[in-house]
């Protein structure tokens, strides 16, 4: 057996399978490749965006206030990038984040709708 062969791949990590938006638009629900399914609110997702508008991208530290997001705070439309992460558009205008699915999966069990 060589060296190759004894290494084992590492499963994948989970990926979304499926999105849902709330009727006031305010909680994400997704649906994992797991099977588990997690939510998170609109607002969440907003002081969460990694863009380099929201995060300075040497020192990570944020560049803005995320207690100043309003709790009426809405997802206007979500995309998928690729088959890693989601963009979305936000009621405030924002949209330039993509969110992983690492940081989504992360985020919402963080933080839970």
């Amino acid at each position: 057996m060589s060296f190759w062969d004894s290494i084992k791949p590492a499963p994948p990590p989970p990926s979304v399978t499926g999105v849902q938006l709330s009727s006031d638009k305010r909680v994400v629900e997704l649906a994992w490749s797991d099977g588990k399914t997690t939510r998170i609110s609109a607002r969440t997702l907003r002081q969460v965006c990694p863009c380099a508008a929201c995060v300075d991208e040497w020192t990570q530290k944020l560049r803005f206030d995320p207690a100043r997001v309003p709790e009426s705070t809405t997802v206007q439309k979500i995309s998928p990038v690729g088959n890693y992460a989601l963009a979305f558009a936000f009621s405030d205008s924002h949209d330039s984040g993509i969110f992983t699915f690492e940081l989504l999966r992360s985020a919402s069990e963080k933080h839970p709708a």
